[in-house]
């Protein structure tokens, strides 16, 4: 399957075309889906946005079916948690993720098109059966054998498929430019999976580089959160260790940025989702750490 998507990118590049696109990957768990309330937006952020299109990959558990599933779309609100595609159609829900900000922010920061590809499964762990609600290890084997880490790839193909993604009648140049990862709640709560956090995420990005055909892409990482701020009243246990990976991590590697809140972070009732104005602060946040690193690449 990556040969056919470092195929389908190199013959995107291949042609004359109408439109170029920076493309960005944003993947990890519930925070990067994303649990904004549309009605909550303010009026900058309520309208659609021609020149930054998204294809939100349909997110289900492990060993289910129909994941990766999607359409080319305009961002516009609603590609938050409840969102459902299938092969034909797109239903967006009444909330929204980083994904806003960051598209309108890095458009406006570069001056470009860009296109963002989404596949992001609330609850989900990199270390293998660290979570009930799936795993982006690729060794993994249960059932069918389809985890997350297959339905990434399965969105990123039948996005790639599309080699005209504005449906203007002319095949589109899509330039893999950033992966950004919001994720770690689910291994930061299992004190195995919190240790070996770090091998995990670099091997994983590693991947995930690989699938888009680069040796090496900017990554840009987001700290997780948690609603207590005290040891004794934290959530996930293990948090700390987490923490330190995602540090150390980017400490180690010039191509990756490390972003957190600049302030404390309020929480919905269920205590593990941000609520609305900060899904907007971290779209911000990314796109500030990926146009540091196009900066710097260029």
């Amino acid at each position: 399957m990556q040969k056919l998507l470092l195929f389908c990118l190199l013959t995107f590049s291949g042609y004359l075309q109408a439109a170029d696109y920076l493309l960005f990957y944003l993947g990890g768990q519930s925070n990067m889906e994303g649990f904004g309330y549309s009605g909550e937006l303010p009026e900058y952020y309520q309208g659609t946005e021609n020149d930054v299109l998204i294809f939100n990959g349909n997110a289900v558990g492990d060993d289910q079916a129909g994941g990766g599933f999607g359409q080319w779309l305009p961002l516009s609100p609603g590609f938050g948690t409840g969102i459902k595609s299938t092969d034909s159609a797109t239903t967006l829900s009444n909330r929204f993720g980083p994904e806003l900000s960051f598209g309108k922010h890095m458009a406006k920061l570069t001056g470009k098109k860009i296109a963002i590809i989404k596949y992001a499964r609330g609850g989900s762990s990199i270390a293998l059966g660290a979570s009930g609600y799936g795993t982006w290890d690729r060794n993994y084997q249960e059932n069918t054998g389809i985890n997350q880490w297959d339905n990434f790839q399965a969105t990123v193909a039948h996005a790639l498929s599309d080699r005209d993604i504005d449906n203007d009648g002319i095949e589109d140049t899509l330039l893999p430019s950033g992966i950004i990862w919001m994720q770690g709640e689910a291994d930061a709560y299992v004190e195995f999976a919190s240790k070996v956090y770090e091998q995990n995420l670099r091997t994983l990005m590693q991947h995930m580089s690989d699938v888009f055909g680069a040796k090496q892409l900017p990554i840009v990482i987001g700290r997780i959160e948690d609603w207590g701020n005290t040891e004794q009243t934290r959530i996930m246990k293990y948090i700390d260790a987490v923490w330190a990976a995602q540090a150390e991590f980017a400490a180690e590697n010039p191509h990756v940025e490390y972003v957190k809140f600049s302030e404390p972070v309020e929480f919905l009732d269920d205590k593990w989702h941000y609520q609305s104005k900060h899904y907007l602060q971290l779209g911000k946040l990314f796109a500030d750490a990926a146009f540091k690193q196009l900066d710097r690449k260029d």
